[in-house]
């Protein structure tokens, strides 16, 4: 997926160069690296928003990233079974079918019992697992996480870094931009722009 790719900004600083990778299906990919080392943007890369400078990104027609932000952004208001039965019913399934399939996602990611909680009743590692948990009934080819832990305490963090080993059982190329190292043990492969700088 990843020939020979490289960028540097138009000052002429270069972030990293000849990474050579193939993303596969049903593995989360850890991207680290120092800060600075050009994490945010190889994830924009990946998902389209930016060229590199050098080498190609090799995508599947039709490839549908999906990014979860850092900080995680949801309706106040909305259950958090809302939040995930609306990619459902974005793709036909009718209300019952939407919430049954939303709650199985949810149960994956330890927010069964909270499916009823409004967004804004959530504590900040519940809210990024909903995202988590919502990217996944997405659907999409290629999910980007950026730094899904930065805003949590250790504990909540540990929350998070569990679901993070569901999002592969969606089938699906997910890569997680992070600093931290038990993040980092909870996926598949590892991707360190550090050796590439």
């Amino acid at each position: 997926m990843l020939e020979g790719v490289g960028h540097e900004w138009s000052s002429g600083v270069r972030l990293f160069h000849d990474v050579d990778r193939t993303l596969v299906e049903g593995t989360v990919t850890a991207l680290v690296g120092p800060s600075g080392s050009g994490k945010s943007t190889l994830l924009a890369i990946l998902a389209g928003m930016v060229r590199p400078t050098d080498g190609a990104v090799r995508r599947p027609p039709r490839c549908r990233p999906l990014w979860v932000f850092q900080n995680p952004h949801g309706v106040a208001r909305r259950r958090a079974l809302d939040h995930v039965a609306l990619p459902f019913i974005a793709r036909g399934a009718d209300r019952r079918e939407a919430d049954l399939r939303a709650h199985g996602v949810l149960e994956r990611f330890g927010l069964g019992d909270r499916a009823h909680a409004r967004f804004a009743e959530l504590s900040g590692g519940e809210a990024q697992r909903l995202m988590l948990a919502r990217g996944m009934a997405s659907a999409p080819d290629l999910m980007l996480v950026d730094e899904p832990t930065a805003q949590l305490d250790r504990a909540t963090s540990a929350e998070v870094n569990r679901a993070i080993g569901a999002l592969a059982e969606s089938g699906t190329v997910v890569v997680v931009a992070t600093h931290d190292d038990d993040t980092r043990a909870a996926c598949d492969e590892v991707l360190d722009l550090g050796r590439h700088r």
